[in-house]
């Protein structure tokens, strides 16, 4: 019988990454939304840009903000051909180290440059400004080729006071990638797709592992003797659930527990239904449930056994 084919799927990690702002932070991306770069003078001297709110070296808290120009010169670059969702130019064009004029230090940005051929390290740019500005990196739209001299690198004090201070930030962190289960979970999720619990067994210590990890983590050995397991199981440990997750339609408080199925070697997790939450146990025996076009048990319900006795499932806790 030939092997079944292994399952790839794509998948997108996403949240919004909230974080407060202290004073250096907040005065830089308020001044970007100004259409001011600000970076900071560190306890030798040097300036920072982006600034940062303690000396990398030292460790001492850095509060004395200068103004530095829009203007600098790159020193190193790569070119990225695909732009990805997200990034700042939708048209290729170059990943950029700027030390901008004054600075000492480089800020990564973007290049809005014709091709390869137009990027070379030590040409002279300047930020091109985003039309709405919100105070947040994004403001600088990009940096584009700029034909000056070398500038003088002067920089002027700056309290870090504006009007309406950003205080806060929301960075929406998002990872695109493709996923393959590889061929133990492959033939588990087929296996659920049939209504049935399928795990591996270790040719060494006989552990059966479900979900199927393909090799055991113990003894370092492939495991491909496929078992049957369950349906029924026992609770083994569980949690209360008090807050509700964002797109998921469950209403709380609901129970999550670790549950042993019947001939596995460890437990798994599943939602727990079917009884009031305050009445889920230890040693409860459960059985799964299985939603029309399913393919995994959308929650466990009691089968209505006596409670499994603690030395049964003890090992698996």
């Amino acid at each position: 019988m030939p092997e079944a084919e292994v399952l790839t799927a794509p998948l997108v990690v996403e949240f919004p990454f909230t974080r407060s702002l202290g004073p250096v932070q907040s005065a830089f991306l308020t001044g970007l939304r100004e259409r001011t770069v600000l970076g900071v003078r560190t306890t030798d001297g040097k300036i920072m840009v982006p600034p940062v709110e303690y000396d990398p070296v030292t460790a001492d808290e850095l509060r004395d903000l200068v103004e530095v120009a829009a203007t600098g010169t790159v020193t190193t670059w790569a070119w990225n051909p695909e732009p990805r969702r997200g990034q700042p130019l939708d048209t290729p064009f170059a990943w950029v180290l700027v030390r901008l004029d004054g600075a000492d230090t480089a800020v990564l940005h973007a290049l809005d440059a014709t091709g390869p051929d137009a990027v070379t390290t030590g040409m002279r740019v300047r930020v091109r400004w985003a039309a709405e500005r919100t105070g947040a990196i994004t403001d600088i739209a990009c940096f584009e080729p700029y034909e000056s001299s070398e500038a003088a690198g002067q920089v002027a004090p700056h309290a870090g006071e504006f009007t309406d201070q950003v205080t806060g930030i929301v960075a929406p962190a998002r990872l695109d990638y493709t996923y393959s289960p590889g061929r133990a979970q492959t033939a588990y999720i087929n296996a659920l797709a049939e209504r049935r619990t399928v795990g591996e067994r270790c040719p060494s210590c006989h552990k059966v592992y479900v979900p199927p990890r393909g090799a055991c983590p113990t003894c370092g050995v492939a495991t491909t003797d496929q078992v049957e397991v369950g349906p029924a199981g026992t609770v083994t440990t569980f949690c209360i659930v008090n807050i509700k997750a964002r797109n998921l339609d469950i209403e709380v408080p609901y129970v999550y527990a670790h549950i042993a199925l019947d001939g596995a070697g460890l437990a798994l997790h599943g939602r727990i239904g079917g009884i009031p939450y305050d009445q889920v146990r230890m040693g409860l025996r459960v059985e799964p449930v299985w939603t029309e076009g399913g393919r995994y048990p959308d929650h466990y319900r009691p089968t209505g056994e006596p409670d499994a006795d603690y030395d049964t499932y003890k090992e698996l806790v």
